[in-house]
């Protein structure tokens, strides 16, 4: 027996005949339809497969898809990434964080320059990586900045679980973690991006459970459909909210059958509900203040909260995007990433005006890479 290899793990859902099959019966069942199909995919990583496949040519101009603001290095905004960047400069700190946040601009500078100008800011390829700096630097705080979604949140609290019972006391935690449900309940009761259907965020789903998405069909009468990230997957997808339109369903279903629950991964979820709870508020980037749409450490473990310790250091006030970026209005499903008139030309990945550029899951990267920008 030959050994398994990665691609045998996702070949056949990337294979030509089967989404050329599903296309087609897509277009058929489509014929149906009463209204326009507008998707909005909100997590980043559906964004990437459906501009990386060019899956919106293999569909019919009655079917569109919105982007939405399922990137956690998009949302993040420009105040708290210069939490980050006071902490960076602040004597005998070591700032950790994850992926693309290193790049991301602040307000006047981002942590990648800092790190430049001499800053010990260091990117980590797992949180648990945190652990292990702490100890080998203990005349050092070491700062986790911590992001993500639900999908990230567990390995926080982990980290939060280890710390503590090694007595690591030199390790201490921004929490910038998001929420899922109350984005996308904001963008809905807006009113403005007439979506009518979702793709469910999977990674998300399998810490979560599809059940966080219970509300949105009864409250909205939108279809949502939690989909795998291939593109096999997300034409299935498609094709469960064309029959829920042309038989007038809205219903949440499961299509990422194969990692995803309606009850999710309850031990994770615990683990979470031990360290962390849901801030009053949170402000998003582009979008605005969102109610209970973030985490916090929960007031017990102030000790180690970079928020309650170095409260003195983080600038408080708001602060906008630059005036030429629709990263917000992107981020809402109120434009595409070609109607920004900087896109391509002073907003290209290597010189980021936003954050959906700057981001590997951001919409306007998507757009840059796979739409013939390149």
């Amino acid at each position: 027996m030959s050994e398994l290899q990665l691609r045998d793990l996702y070949d056949g859902f990337r294979d030509p005949g089967t989404i050329r099959h599903l296309a087609e019966a897509i277009k058929r069942e489509a014929a149906g339809l009463k209204e326009p199909l507008r998707i909005m995919e909100v997590c980043g990583g559906h964004t990437h497969t459906i501009m990386k496949f060019g899956l919106p040519q293999l569909l019919p101009e009655t079917i569109e898809f919105i982007h939405g603001p399922g990137c956690p290095v998009c949302i993040m905004p420009k105040e708290r990434i210069d939490h980050a960047i006071a902490l960076a400069r602040t004597e005998g700190t070591i700032l950790v964080t994850l992926g693309d946040m290193i790049r991301v601009p602040g307000s006047q500078s981002s942590l990648a320059a800092e790190r430049a100008s001499g800053r010990d800011v260091r990117p980590l390829y797992t949180p648990m990586d945190a652990l292990k700096i702490a100890r080998e630097n203990p005349e050092k705080k070491v700062i986790f900045f911590a992001i993500g979604f639900e999908t990230t949140t567990p390995m926080t609290a982990a980290l939060i679980q280890a710390a503590l019972k090694q007595n690591v006391e030199n390790l201490y935690f921004h929490i910038n973690h998001v929420l899922v449900p109350p984005a996308v309940d904001a963008i809905m009761a807006d009113g403005r991006a007439q979506i009518n259907a979702f793709i469910g965020p999977s990674h998300v789903s399998v810490i979560t459970g599809a059940k966080i998405y219970a509300p949105l069909p009864e409250k909205y009468n939108t279809p949502v459909v939690v989909c795998g990230f291939e593109p096999v997957d997300v034409m299935q997808g498609i094709l469960m909210m064309v029959r829920q339109k042309n038989e007038g369903r809205a219903e949440l279903q499961i299509q990422y059958t194969r990692a995803v629950t309606m009850e999710g991964n309850v031990k994770a979820q615990q683990l979470i509900d031990t360290y962390l709870q849901p801030r009053t508020h949170f402000r998003w980037r582009g979008i605005g203040d969102i109610p209970h749409s973030a985490l916090e450490l929960k007031p017990e473990f102030a000790a180690i909260d970079a928020e309650t310790q170095f409260a003195d250091l983080l600038p408080t006030e708001p602060i906008d995007d630059h005036k030429l970026c629709i990263c917000g209005t992107i981020l809402k499903g109120l434009a595409k990433p070609m109607e920004c008139k900087v896109f391509g030309t002073a907003c290209t990945p290597n010189t980021p005006l936003g954050s959906c550029m700057v981001s590997s899951e951001g919409a306007c990267n998507a757009y840059y890479r796979y739409a013939g920008v390149l």
